[in-house]
């Protein structure tokens, strides 16, 4: 399961743009806590360190846990990050107050095991999704979602209802989903065309023969 990560926040009373730009050049984001019945708190974290956890975690789906200025802990869920398009600059973040039983939807990593017997005929596995979303408990958040492909044959496609979640998480695509499939190669296909060139040349010298 994913471990929450403890990030200081400190309070911030200034608004308002040329703040907010005086703030990011001090080296702090602006952020926003919301949700658990209670009041929103502006606050801001340290731009580097924030980096740093993102560059650390496997997806953007981070349970922290907010170390706030005399207000104790906060456990908060990532749930916005604005960043300068030309920069990437962290321009303003937002966090969700959770509790152990608020359920959360988040984006993980979708990651592949095993070897597809497909791929050992000759065939060519295609990921078609990288990522899963899912629903479950802050403490049954995982840090990615592994997805065993080893059954699968030349032709056959793995769906979302064929995956084993861990207990307590579940997918919000439906079943039906196909998030990877074993596809034919090129090198396949002619092999196939040489095989049955094969077979049939027997028959036509048979058949000339008896004419």
């Amino acid at each position: 399961m994913a471990k929450p990560q403890t990030l200081k926040a400190e309070g911030r009373a200034r608004t308002g743009s040329g703040s907010l730009k005086q703030m990011r050049r001090e080296g702090f984001v602006p952020a926003v806590v919301y949700g658990g019945g209670a009041e929103n708190q502006n606050v801001k974290i340290n731009a580097k360190v924030f980096r740093d956890m993102l560059k650390a975690s496997a997806s953007d789906s981070i349970l922290v846990n907010l170390d706030l200025d005399g207000g104790g802990t906060q456990l908060a869920f990532l749930q916005d990050v604005q960043q300068n398009a030309l920069t990437g600059q962290y321009l303003h973040v937002d966090f969700l107050a959770v509790d152990a039983k608020t359920a959360i939807t988040a984006n993980l990593p979708l990651v592949f095991t095993g070897e597809a017997v497909g791929v050992k005929a000759g065939g060519l596995l295609e990921q078609l999704l990288y990522t899963v979303e899912i629903s479950c408990l802050p403490n049954d958040l995982p840090e990615s979602i592994a997805a065993d492909v080893s059954d699968l044959a030349i032709g056959e496609a793995l769906h979302i209802g064929k995956i084993d979640f861990p207990e307590g998480v579940t997918p919000v695509l439906s079943a039906d989903v196909v998030v990877a499939v074993v596809a034919k190669t090129r090198l396949a296909k002619s092999d196939d065309a040489v095989g049955a060139d094969a077979e049939a040349a027997p028959a036509a010298e048979a058949e000339a023969a008896a004419e």
